[in-house]
Formats: structure tokens, C-alpha cells, sequence
């Protein structure tokens, strides 16, 4: 082999060589980009879903402001609605009072309805012998009604009149005036009490405007809870 046939050969290995690393340097050109974008990508996403969760963190507090708002809103609405419930309940209550003032000063019907609530106040008890108490007042329409009252509990209950002593030495307390606005007091009516003071049936008109008010509270309880309803509805919509 000439130098020129060396020569020839020497330069197509060369050009082979050059051509190999050309080939592998794209490969890694390609290769190195090829990383280049999926990491690219990996740090986009990652970056995407950092915001996202930012975002969906800030979305939860916005939305539990939103319901701490609201259950304020709802709880400052509930106490009116109960101050509002309550102060009318309380102004009827003072108004029905006002109104049991006046029954003592018709002496006549006053006196029927002692009568009865004596009555009464015995078939509750059904003693043998009753202790009664009235206002200072009372004491005479009480003692002209004691007999007929004992007699016709008697028919109602089928036994023997009973023994009704009136206490004289506690009264009840007189009807509220000025001179003891604040103090206790009775508008009428009657307590009984067995001898023994155990059982204590408590008849007086106030007594009774108590117990047809606490009778009265479901209803007033109901309304409270349709309102609360309506409310809640209200602040919903207005949120929405």
C-alpha cells in the first residue's frame, strides 16, 4: 500500500469519526433538550399546582369567614327575635295584669269567682280540713262564700264538707299601688294548703295568669322557630 492509499484511508476514517461524533452530539443535544422541557414541565406543574392550592387554601377561609358572618348574623337575629318574643310576651303579661286589678272591684262576679276557686282548690286537694289564705281585703266575700263552697264541693266529690279554717293571722299581700310598687303583692283569689302544710294549691288570680301564660309558651315557641326559619332562609338568599 502507497502513501497515497494510506493517506485516503486515514482521511475516511477521519470523516467517519466526525460524522459518529456529529451524530452524538446531536443525540445528546436532543437528549439534553428533551430533559430541558420535562423538567420544564415538572417545575410548571409544580408551580400550577402550588397556586392552586394557594388558591383553594384562601377559597376556605373565604368561605369560613363567610360562615363565621353568617352564624353571627343568625345568632344576633335569633336574640332580637327572643328579646323581641320575650318583650311582648312580658307587655302582655303586664296588660292581663293590669286587667286581674280591676276583677276585685265587680264585689258580685268577685265574689262567684271566689267561690268557684275555692271549690276548686278543694276538688285538688280533696282534705278533710284546708287552711285558707286571702288578701286582708277578701276576708268577708271569702266568709260569705265558705259555706256554699263547702257544699258544693261536697256534691262534686261525694263526701263530707270539709273544714276550711281562714288563716287571720297571714294574708295574703294587697293589691300592687304606688306605695309598694315594687313589693309583693296579690291581685285576688285564694291559696289552700292541708292542715299539715304538705300539699299547697296555690289559686290566686296572678297564679293562674302564670300558668296560662307557661301554657301559652309552645305557641309563642313555635312562632320564635318559624321566624328562625324564615331568617336563616333570608340570609341564605342574601349570601347566595
Amino acid at each position: 500500500m502507497n502513501d497515497a492509499d494510506v493517506a485516503k484511508q486515514i482521511q475516511q476514517m477521519v470523516r467517519f469519526i466526525n460524522q459518529e461524533a456529529e451524530e452524538k452530539a446531536n443525540e445528546i443535544l436532543v437528549s439534553a433538550e428533551e430533559e430541558f422541557n420535562i423538567e420544564k414541565l415538572q417545575l410548571v406543574e409544580a408551580e400550577k399546582k402550588k397556586i392552586r392550592q394557594e388558591y383553594e387554601r384562601k377559597e376556605k377561609q373565604v368561605q369560613v369567614r363567610k360562615k363565621i358572618e353568617y352564624s353571627m348574623q343568625l345568632n344576633a337575629s335569633r336574640i332580637k327575635v327572643l328579646q323581641a318574643q320575650d318583650d311582648v310576651v312580658n307587655s302582655m303579661k303586664d296588660v292581663a295584669g293590669k286587667d286581674l286589678l280591676n276583677v276585685s272591684q265587680h264585689h258580685h262576679q268577685y265574689k262567684h269567682l271566689l267561690k268557684d276557686l275555692i271549690v276548686q282548690s278543694l276538688l285538688r286537694l280533696k282534705e278533710p280540713s284546708v287552711l285558707l289564705r286571702c288578701r286582708k281585703d277578701d276576708y268577708h266575700l271569702v266568709e260569705s262564700v265558705l259555706h256554699s263552697a263547702k257544699e258544693e264541693y261536697a256534691e262534686k266529690a261525694n263526701v263530707y264538707p270539709p273544714e276550711i279554717i281562714v288563716d287571720q293571722d297571714v294574708y295574703l299581700p294587697p293589691a300592687p299601688h304606688h306605695h309598694n310598687a315594687h313589693g309583693s303583692f296579690c291581685s285576688g283569689g285564694v291559696v289552700l294548703a292541708s292542715r299539715d302544710g304538705k300539699i299547697v294549691f296555690e289559686n290566686s288570680l296572678d297564679a293562674r295568669l302564670d300558668a296560662v301564660f307557661r301554657k301559652k309558651l309552645p305557641e309563642y315557641t313555635r312562632a320564635i322557630e318559624m321566624n328562625e326559619r324564615e331568617l336563616s332562609l333570608f340570609l341564605e338568599t342574601e349570601q347566595s
